[in-house]
């Protein structure tokens, strides 16, 4: 493997090539440049390159063997030792932590992930690059390929009913980025405050005060957001999720969806729709179309593939007023060029063969299952706890009864071997919160689901 490695050495110094070279890999290395695990050049490439003797270069590396610095082995050529201690990484800002050695893994969002559709995809995106033209090849539309705007106006507004057309319609590179790009709009047109579900994503109240925006707590009750609590306000936007309320799992009632949009037209406010599960829906009763349809000059529906496919794919998709669209890209414009455009074609073509439906028939059903088997396991082992909400989604909201310690039985399960997280970090005022836990279910067994339910059983005393 012919390596190359960014040096230079000065040939009339008074210092010697082998030191200065061992004096560069010295330096790379503490400066966090060359890290643990990485190859080096060869010592003939290497000194082909400095054009030196190949002996400095042998001499150099032998004396950085016998230092701790670097390891050779046969047939593997030269490393930076393993060893060495590698710089701290900071975590992303909506980033799960998960529980390092738990057995049973309950938390949700992170590693709670259904299967990937390797082959599909994989079919999708050999097509695409099999037949795409120089223009895949250029720097994307900054509103996402049109081909991949066409196929989500249609595939919207046949499963959620979405009214929008394809301009109508801009890809993101996630969720979090429209949420960034609306925040800086808003911060443009004066708006110093954004309602938020309570409770709701504790990640992304922390994402909407750190881009400028202070959020404002709204409760939320088995029927949804309490839009009375926010007329009282004076707020002009809030951030929803209707159709599945995150954590809680319930749905906005038909008399709360009216009153919302009505507050919507009465104040000219924006309703942000937050669609994060997108078709993960396997309740008996039909999922309620998107908010979006009954104002769509009031409201910023967005979805995302994080959920139903993977987050690392960083695909999400709004559907906004035109003018309010436009803004969003001018802002864009001056963050970055657009969303990479072999993924959002591969994307495309999945929803266009209807390979997604297929993928969602699958995972709804999946999922169905595995919900099944936690509400069997509370019944059977949590007295007075409940599986609450509708069954939909990757996750699940278990109410415990009111005399629960939730914080001793969290810290109790991670003793037990299962990490799982309490309800109180999803609320605004965590000491007023009714105990619950939200349990990530879509990635274990039923087996796994039972047996981790079993444990929590073991340390509700605590």
């Amino acid at each position: 493997m012919a390596l190359h490695m960014a040096m230079d050495v000065v040939r009339d110094s008074h210092v010697s090539l082998t030191a200065q070279i061992q004096d560069f890999i010295k330096r790379e290395i503490g400066e966090g440049a060359l890290h643990p695990g990485t190859r080096l050049p060869s010592s003939r490439r290497l000194a082909d390159d400095l054009d030196v003797s190949r002996s400095v270069v042998v001499e150099a590396y032998g004396q950085l063997v016998a230092e701790g610095y670097l390891e050779a082995a046969q047939g593997a050529g030269t490393r930076v030792v393993q060893h060495l201690t590698a710089r701290p990484v900071v975590p992303t800002l909506l980033e799960e932590d998960r529980a390092a050695g738990a057995r049973w893994d309950l938390l949700p969002g992170g590693g709670n992930l259904p299967a990937f559709p390797r082959r599909e995809w994989l079919g999708c995106y050999e097509r695409v690059l099999c037949s795409a033209g120089p223009d895949a090849h250029a720097y994307p539309p900054l509103a996402g390929a049109p081909g991949l705007r066409t196929e989500l106006a249609r595939y919207l507004g046949r499963v959620r009913g979405v009214r929008a057309a394809p301009q109508d319609i801009a890809v993101m590179a996630g969720f979090s980025q429209a949420l960034a790009l609306l925040c800086e709009v808003l911060r443009e047109q004066g708006v110093g405050a954004i309602g938020v579900e309570d409770p709701g994503h504790p990640g992304q109240r922390q994402f909407i005060r750190e881009s400028g925006l202070r959020p404002v707590p709204l409760p939320v009750d088995d029927r949804g957001l309490d839009v009375g609590a926010l007329a009282a306000t004076g707020l002009r936007a809030v951030l929803v999720t209707p159709a599945h309320q995150y954590p809680t799992g319930m749905t906005l009632s038909p008399e709360r969806r009216e009153a919302l949009v009505r507050w919507a037209h009465d104040t000219g406010g924006l309703i942000v729709e937050d669609d994060y599960d997108g078709g993960l829906w396997y309740a008996r009763e039909p999922r309620p179309l998107a908010l979006q349809r009954l104002a769509p000059e009031h409201v910023v529906y967005a979805g995302t593939a994080s959920k139903t496919l993977a987050p690392g794919l960083r695909l999400g998709w709004v559907a906004a007023p035109p003018e309010l669209l436009g803004l969003l890209l001018r802002i864009r414009a001056r963050h970055d060029l657009g969303t990479e455009t072999l993924t959002q074609l591969a994307f495309a073509e999945l929803l266009r063969c209807g390979l997604l439906d297929r993928h969602l028939r699958r995972l709804n059903a999946q999922a169905r299952s595995r919900r099944h088997a936690l509400e069997e396991a509370v019944r059977r082992d949590l007295p007075g706890a409940a599986v609450t909400g509708a069954a939909a989604g990757l996750h699940s909201y278990v109410r415990l009864p009111r005399h629960t310690d939730e914080a001793a039985l969290v810290a109790g399960a991670l003793r037990a071997s299962v990490a799982v997280r309490g309800a109180a970090a999803f609320h605004a005022r965590p000491l007023a919160a009714p105990p619950a836990l939200v349990i990530g279910h879509a990635h274990l067994p039923r087996s796994g689901i039972a047996e981790a339910v079993r444990l929590l059983r073991g340390v509700r005393g605590c």
